[in-house]
């Protein structure tokens, strides 16, 4: 069952980060689908987080779509390269967003492998933000695109995980953000090995 639109309306955007763990991302680009269970999220909070593209009401026209109702897509480049996927939560007007850090893969590993120019199937296949959306296909051309559609939507697995396999931890590559760079906003499956290798901070 894809997420419906008031899982990611909800006001806790920590929250939504951990419950989206165990989650199923699903892409369908050019007729061919690809998808992975989410493994490591990283929370934002918006205006108050200072590691958050909309800290103090920032508002440009990369990051308006942040603005909007929960439930669609915010995807930016970094460093001129990486698509890096984010899920917009909370209402209109409230700014925060989860960024999905790494999925074990499940279908379409074919593909996944040809889109990361790999051979074997390993971890680094998706362990990380950047490598996920290349193997799942994501560009900044489904930018805004809502949750609930035929493209890029994430399901419910029925498989809930128990609070001690999840960790919490700092997030990685925010140390600019001063004190809220500590903020244990980061959260991974234990154990996982599809887990990104990055440290926090």
């Amino acid at each position: 069952m894809i997420l419906p639109p008031s899982f990611y309306r909800q006001e806790d955007v920590v929250l939504i980060a951990k419950s989206l763990l165990g989650k199923i991302l699903v892409t369908k680009v050019e007729g061919v689908c690809t998808s992975g269970i989410i493994v490591e999220t990283e929370a934002y909070e918006g205006i108050t987080d200072r590691a958050s593209h909309a800290f103090g009401g920032k508002q440009t026209a990369r990051t308006e779509i942040m603005y909007e109702n929960g439930g669609v897509a915010y995807i930016y480049l970094c460093y001129g390269l990486h698509h890096l996927f984010n899920v917009i939560t909370n209402t209109s007007g409230v700014p925060h967003a989860v960024l999905i850090r790494a999925i074990e893969p499940l279908k379409g590993i074919d593909i996944m492998l040809k889109r990361r120019n790999k051979i074997s199937f390993q971890p680094s296949l998706t362990n990380g933000p950047g490598v996920l959306s290349q193997a799942l296909g994501i560009t900044t051309k489904l930018n805004g695109n809502s949750l609930q559609g035929t493209d890029l939507f994430i399901e419910d697995s029925g498989i809930p995980l128990l609070p001690e396999n999840i960790v919490a931890t700092t997030r990685v590559g925010v140390a600019y953000a001063g004190k809220d760079a500590l903020l244990p906003y980061r959260f991974y499956v234990q154990r996982n090995v599809f887990v990104s290798k990055a440290k926090g901070l």
